[in-house]
């Protein structure tokens, strides 16, 4: 299991209620709608919406590379949490989560990146994916996924 120095945190406060920013994080066929790196995705198998065990693929892009992998949800906790694990090859490559915390203003949500790639990966990964720095474009990446998500969540809010 990686260690704590392996894991990227980007937090960001959203004037949108909880359950509202958690419906549109696990509607991952908008994936693309928030992320730099994820160009789309979508449920595989008989999976239609977030549950524990419910997978999908998603397709990536960094300039002229791209490829795809399949994620398998492993915690979908309703206006709270959803997190899934990330294999390329059939070989781990991450974990990535959401965690929401509501606040009288909307709430907070922190995004997470686990780095869970073994020698074999770490290795081909910067050839496959043009990146060399996982972790820091990984952190740039996620501040521009919760700065768009923020932008849909607010201007889209449901009413109450």
């Amino acid at each position: 299991m990686p260690d704590s120095a392996s894991t990227i945190r980007v937090t960001r406060a959203m004037h949108a209620p909880a359950d509202h920013v958690w419906t549109l994080i696990t509607d991952v066929t908008r994936m693309g709608e928030w992320s730099p790196e994820t160009t789309a995705a979508e449920w595989l198998g008989d999976a239609s919406g977030p549950a524990a065990g419910a997978k999908f693929r998603g397709t990536n892009r960094n300039g002229s590379k791209s490829w795809k992998s399949v994620a398998t949800v492993v915690d979908a906790t309703p206006g709270r949490a959803f997190t899934f694990r990330v294999k390329a090859l059939g070989l781990s490559v991450a974990e990535w989560g959401y965690t929401i915390e509501p606040n009288p203003d909307g709430c907070i949500v922190t995004e997470h990146w686990t780095d869970r790639r073994g020698m074999f990966m770490k290795t081909v990964s910067p050839k496959a994916t043009g990146v060399a720095d996982r972790a820091e474009h990984n952190r740039a990446g996620m501040e521009q996924t919760l700065e768009r998500l923020a932008g849909a969540a607010e201007s889209a809010t449901p009413a109450s």
